[in-house]
């Protein structure tokens, strides 16, 4: 089997008490929005960017470093390995930009910051979810 390895880098982004997700419905997922990194581009870089064109969101702020996770799945008859970067984010105002025909099959929705981790499809993203959701209340206590 065909071995690929990436990194990938997103954003938890939270904004009074609510989180944004994406909804994909051609496939059934609820997502964090997230990518690939890009050549010459940091992991911070590389989140704003794919925070702003999956969801249309561009004036983002980050707060705070999640960390990252490896990931290991097989996908097209390739075992996967990738390296997730999260960042926690949050609105610096609600500037939206147009996204492009691919980032059309994500639906950007608001969810009860309470209600996310329970909406996400993946594991790993609950995680970092958690996490995010941690980082704030530690902030606001």
């Amino acid at each position: 089997m065909h071995q690929v390895y990436y990194q990938a880098a997103g954003g938890v982004v939270i904004d009074d008490g609510r989180v944004l997700l994406l909804d994909r419905p051609g496939r059934g997922e609820v997502r964090l929005p997230k990518g690939h990194i890009e050549a010459g581009e940091s992991p911070l870089e590389a989140a704003l960017r794919e925070v702003c064109e999956e969801t249309g969101y561009a004036g983002l702020e980050v707060v705070a470093d999640l960390g990252t996770q490896q990931v290991r799945f097989v996908h097209r008859e390739r075992q996967v390995t990738r390296d997730e970067r999260y960042f926690l984010m949050r609105l610096r105002d609600g500037r939206q930009v147009a996204r492009g025909a691919h980032e059309q099959q994500f639906i950007p929705i608001w969810v009860p910051a309470a209600d996310a981790p329970e909406r996400l499809t993946f594991e790993v993203e609950r995680e970092f979810m958690w996490r995010a959701l941690r980082w704030v209340a530690e902030k606001q206590g």
